[in-house]
């Protein structure tokens, strides 16, 4: 049996027995990613809908650097955490480096503009179709807001799986302010980087699968919700 064929039985037997380390590693991954994803989301939702309703100075330049943002490296964003985060940092005395927290503020700041982005494009597109109709009944800014938040969640579920593709997929940043610790912050993909570089494939793979059916799963939620979305519309 070759080398990698022996690689993918060692996955599967991690796999079906549910090895302890394997699920230590994937559910820190899952618990950090939703965390960050819950977290960006309390922020990026009405941050997106405030862009795509209110008209303000500076409004298109605040649009151009949220698109801009959704492009930011990981591994520049990693470095300027930890920055500051690290002991001679303006945050160093809060002692959060190398700990689950800061890799969920990691994720937190690179799914922010990725929410907020789509988000201001749904709600801004839902605005200008039902402008006449707010003005008519004379709803304010803030009440179309929130209507517009609520007739566009199924789109917005859509930017919220986006995200969370987005977290869980994360490999620089978490790396570099979460350092890879085992049993304290190893997730998914800093798991993998490490395991392929020591040449120790079955956990690797095993992990790697792990991720792939996350992706499977989230792209099929994002049809099933564009789906739930169509019939509602009727």
């Amino acid at each position: 049996m070759s080398e990698f064929q022996d690689a993918f039985v060692q996955a599967a037997r991690l796999l079906g027995r549910a090895d302890p380390e394997l699920l230590e590693i994937i559910a820190l991954s899952l618990r950090v990613s939703l965390t960050a994803l819950v977290l960006a989301c309390a922020v990026g939702l009405p941050m997106g809908a405030a862009l795509g309703v209110f008209r303000f100075p500076g409004r298109r330049a605040a649009v151009t650097l949220l698109n801009a943002l959704m492009g930011l490296p990981p591994v520049v964003l990693g470095l300027a955490l930890y920055l500051v985060l690290s002991r001679s940092g303006p945050l160093g005395f809060l002692g959060l480096l190398f700990t689950p927290t800061a890799m969920i503020l990691a994720q937190w700041l690179l799914v922010i503009p990725i929410v907020a982005a789509l988000t201001r494009q749904v709600v801004e597109d839902l605005h200008e179709e039902w402008e006449e109709e707010f003005r008519s009944l004379g709803a304010g800014r803030l009440r179309s807001l929130f209507e517009l938040l609520y007739e566009a969640r199924f789109q917005l579920a859509t930017a919220t799986l986006a995200g969370f593709g987005r977290a869980i997929a994360e490999v620089g940043a978490v790396l570099i302010v979460g350092g890879n610790i085992a049993h304290v912050t190893r997730v998914m993909t800093t798991a993998i980087a490490m395991e392929t570089n020591k040449g120790e494939l079955s956990l690797a793979l095993a992990l790697g699968i792990v991720l792939v059916a996350l992706s499977f799963l989230i792209n099929a939620g994002l049809v099933a919700v564009q789906e739930l979305g169509r019939v509602a519309r009727g």
